[in-house]
């Protein structure tokens, strides 16, 4: 094979500037000598801030060689306001320059097509390799590490302190909180997710009566003064009186007990969960992925599993856990629960004989209730991954945009912190309406009933606020969205399906066990494909295009596991690779026959 032409990689344009640089505008010139990786994400992605922790060892052990840049790259209409960039930034802990691309200028320079992506530059300037999805961290190491003795011997790789200028801290009482519970005495348990902690409020909702956790990114039990977290989120109050924490970035449930200010592990190893790992058993040997939050339904502590589009359930009296809902699969499908579909279901709260849900990337307001001896999901508002907005009315037609938080109001309806609209809205089962509580509330997250009253935790303004629930609706002005992708012209008749993975130096393809790889394919609207959609293991796959659907989305879940190539290792250190895309595609005379998804390494046909 002829040696590929090496590829220089193009310039870093964003509208919104750059963040975590001291006010200087960076180009590739500026970052000639170092290894560049840029992580192409946003912020409502669970998958992107997956890869953001990831990445954080890489980057301390590489901090005299390697920059880390992020392009932020929107999906979301609020998520193009330089404010909540600014604000994801501080509340995610990205320690390096940040680019704001509202307009995805660079997004379409470099031809990415899934959040997140991740890109690898060489001291030189040339893309030498590209990666999308989770589970690229060992790879990137490696090529790192290849990088730096190559360009070292050159004489091209320069050392030193990188262009990352932390912004000043601001003192506030709570930092990006997530969620709120009622304590039985009448006090507020908050989770103080950026600054790793538990904070109890007063009746007030703003008088700090202590703090649980030491304020560091950890995993520990103990005491408050000895107890670490990594941004919690969720709370639900157990019955034995005792509070069940979602500790999303350790991947585990942690107990608080109230009276004694002692934390313990309920569930989760501190290691996220992958494709093919046990989802069911002993609670503290079953890997979990981000839990985001808990409701206590029909027996069982509810977990929203949201890094794996799944309902889980905790049994606190056999001490094990098990997938409840949801396929792993993101989109909005109803049906029997295993069978069912969610998008980073990120708020419960159980009323009755429902479990209501705010599952936060589909846009949607659904619920799991019983059917026979098992759960059916139904969804109340919400129609698929790409369209959101601020329309109230007749609940097929209302639109939310990434809600994060339900709470069960008394009259049966639901309140929803509508999170990216900035509002309070509320659903009513009986009439099938959709309205506005509240506006002007920064992110809002969860909220909690206080007799008459909501509180609500406005995340991005670092409070609770107190809200009398309205009697009438707001009026407010409809607006309608749609994810601004450019959409790939393919050709009709037949369309070529390559998911381009490159095992990484030093490994390959694990098949010990059978098929390394997985590939399943779908669209939207469904009658898109005549042929080809389902699971498979070949990465490659010919998808036939129906006549007279000339528009869609092709939705593709690749998985890829490689180990270590060495004989001589007996235990080799295996990974796995994998990635969902949403590709919107024109079908048009002229258009490609053949559609490359890099999962890892560089296409070849390109």
């Amino acid at each position: 094979m002829a040696p590929r032409a090496r590829v220089r990689a193009p310039e870093l344009t964003g509208r919104g500037g750059w963040l975590n640089t001291g006010g200087k505008d960076l180009s590739l010139a500026d970052l000639r000598g170092r290894v560049v990786i840029l992580d192409f994400w946003t912020f409502c992605c669970v998958n992107c801030l997956h890869v953001l922790d990831e990445l954080r060892e890489l980057e301390e052990r590489h901090r005299d060689t390697v920059v880390i840049v992020g392009v932020h790259s929107p999906k979301f209409v609020h998520e193009a306001d330089h404010r909540a960039v600014v604000d994801a930034v501080e509340r995610y802990e990205v320690h390096h320059p940040v680019l704001d691309d509202p307009e995805l200028a660079t997004w379409k320079q470099y031809a990415v097509r899934a959040w997140p992506t991740l890109v690898v530059i060489d001291p030189e300037g040339y893309v030498v390799a590209q990666h999308a999805g989770e589970g690229h961290a060992h790879a990137i190491e490696t090529l790192v590490g290849q990088l730096e003795t190559e360009h070292a011997a050159k004489g091209t790789l320069r050392r030193g302190d990188g262009p990352y200028v932390p912004p000043e801290p601001v003192p506030t009482e709570l930092r990006f909180p997530g969620k709120a519970l009622l304590l039985p005495g009448g006090t507020f348990l908050v989770s103080d997710t950026t600054r790793h902690q538990l904070v109890e409020l007063a009746a007030d909702g703003e008088s700090v009566l202590r703090r649980i956790g030491t304020g560091e990114r950890g995993f520990a039990d103990g005491p408050a003064d000895r107890a670490r977290f990594s941004e919690p989120q969720g709370l639900a109050a157990l019955p034995d009186g005792t509070v069940a924490v979602a500790d999303t970035v350790n991947h585990a449930l942690r107990r608080f007990d109230p009276a004694t200010g002692e934390t313990t592990t309920l569930a989760g190893t501190g290691r996220q969960w992958w494709q093919g790992s046990p989802d069911e058993g002993p609670a503290r040997e079953v890997d979990l992925s981000s839990p985001w939050d808990l409701a206590w339904f029909d027996g069982r502590l509810w977990i929203a599993m949201a890094g794996v589009h799944q309902l889980w359930t905790y049994d606190p009296q056999a001490q094990t856990v098990a997938a409840a809902a949801g396929t792993t699969n993101e989109g909005l499908v109803d049906g029997p629960a295993d069978q069912a579909w969610f998008s980073q279901p990120s708020g419960l709260a159980a009323a009755g004989d429902r479990l209501w849900i705010a599952d936060s990337e589909s846009s949607a307001v659904r619920w799991v209730e019983r059917d026979g001896d098992g759960f059916a999901v139904r969804t109340a508002v919400g129609t698929g991954l790409f369209d959101f907005g601020h329309r109230d009315g007749a609940a097929e037609q209302a639109l939310l945009q990434h809600p994060l938080g339900v709470t069960a109001l008394p009259d049966g309806s639901v309140a929803v912190a509508d999170t990216y609209n900035h509002a309070l809205r509320r659903y009513d089962p009986a009439t099938g309406e959709v309205s506005t509580l509240a506006t002007d509330l920064r992110e809002p997250s969860g909220a909690v009933l206080v007799d008459q009253d909501i509180v609500v935790v406005e995340s991005a303004r670092h409070r609770l606020t107190r809200l009398r629930l309205p009697e009438e609706a707001v009026r407010v002005e409809a607006v309608a969205h749609r994810t601004q992708r450019a959409a790939t012209d393919i050709a009709p008749g037949t369309l070529r399906l390559d998911v381009v993975f490159q095992a990484p130096a030093g490994q390959k393809l694990d098949t010990r066990y059978g098929p390394s790889t997985r590939l399943l394919v779908s669209s939207t609207p469904p009658g898109l494909l005549a042929g080809g959609e389902g699971a498979g293991t070949d990465l490659r796959r010919d998808l036939a295009l129906a006549e007279g659907v000339t528009e869609g989305v092709l939705h593709v879940s690749a998985m890829a596991a490689s180990c270590d190539d060495d004989p001589a290792n007996e235990y080799p250190a295996c990974h796995v690779h994998q990635q969902d895309w949403g590709v919107p595609v024109r079908v048009t005379e002229g258009g490609a026959a053949r559609l490359p998804l890099v999962l890892a390494g560089l296409d070849e046909e390109s």
